[in-house]
């Protein structure tokens, strides 16, 4: 039977009290988020100033011996380069600079188009480098440790700028994970890996992962499949194998507009699964924040349903 998804009269008041909840995390929460990533971020310029002995060596060279600078790089110019402006700017390629900044050199490319590509790069960013806030690039000295440190908190507040929905997001998802593992825990499941050789419906009953790839088939007839990611799974108690767990995913949302142009996500993992596992399979999300009828309407046409974090006592209606 449906938990949420056949009840649309009680929709507007769900989401009013999940609104109220994520907005009181994030008044409490979220600055000290961003406080934890700010600060690491600040370690990380000071490493990439290191690197590039305070931006006098941006060359081909720093970067192909450390790629995961190059967003540190981006952020040092005036103005900052977008991702985006930079791959315009240096006429590379989405791939070619995506991979820089995961840590990572491209692939299959000769050392001399590496070369090439890496020199446009450096060349950009040189030539852009903002030197009102690294003066000594201007004044031709070595800076001072007040000056170094400024300036990499300068840079770290740019990055963390850019990056605020996503700490943000990835701190309430982890808050999300962790009340669904003490719920679970409280009523005597254990975390336990679940081996990737074993199939899913062979998973040991009263147990559960976190995070888990599920191996799924694009179409019915696809022989081999794709792994995605689903951030619980839990083997109910009672069950008896073979048997499906359920599978939950985790969904936070700041605003109304991001979750309604992200909707199809769900509605395409759960395509993938039924194909795989057949119309038995229990796929539910787990939600706090901005959720409104756009959005739930669109779920429960797709056959989704959803448990909101204000009752997590919803569970017990998986049968957990």
């Amino acid at each position: 039977m449906p938990i949420n998804a056949d009840k649309p009269h009680l929709w507007k008041t769900d989401t009013r009290a999940s609104v109220d909840q994520f907005n009181q995390w994030f008044m409490k929460f979220a600055p000290k988020a961003y406080r934890d990533t700010r600060r690491k971020t600040i370690e990380s310029v000071e490493q990439g100033l290191a690197l590039t002995k305070d931006l006098t060596t941006v060359t081909p060279g720093v970067i192909k011996a450390n790629p995961g600078i190059l967003p540190t790089l981006r952020m040092s110019t005036c103005p900052p380069l977008a991702r985006d402006r930079l791959i315009g700017l240096a006429d590379s390629t989405k791939n070619f600079v995506g991979r820089l900044e995961e840590g990572k050199l491209p692939r299959l490319l000769s050392p001399a188009l590496l070369k090439e590509h890496l020199g446009k790069i450096t060349g950009i960013i040189s030539r852009m480098l903002d030197v009102d806030i690294f003066p000594w690039l201007a004044e031709k000295r070595r800076p001072t440790e007040e000056e170094r440190y400024r300036s990499s908190t300068i840079v770290a507040d740019r990055l963390c700028g850019a990056v605020a929905e996503p700490i943000v997001r990835n701190a309430q998802e982890k808050r999300q994970l962790a009340l669904i593992q003490k719920y679970l825990t409280e009523r005597g499941y254990k975390l336990k890996p679940h081996p990737v050789a074993t199939p899913l419906t062979e998973m040991e009953p009263g147990t559960y992962s976190i995070r888990l790839n599920v191996l799924v088939k694009l179409s019915k007839a696809e022989a081999k499949g794709v792994k995605i990611p689903i951030d619980a799974v839990i083997q109910p108690k009672k069950a008896k194998l073979p048997h499906l767990p359920v599978l939950i995913e985790a969904k936070s949302a700041g605003d109304f507009t991001n979750v309604n142009k992200r909707r199809k996500e769900e509605a395409i993992k759960i395509n993938y699964l039924k194909a795989t596992y057949g119309e038995q399979v229990v796929f539910v999300l787990f939600l706090c924040g901005y959720f409104d009828a756009a959005y739930l309407g669109y779920e429960a046409a797709e056959g989704i349903d959803w448990i909101w974090e204000h009752r997590t006592e919803d569970l017990t209606q998986l049968g957990l």
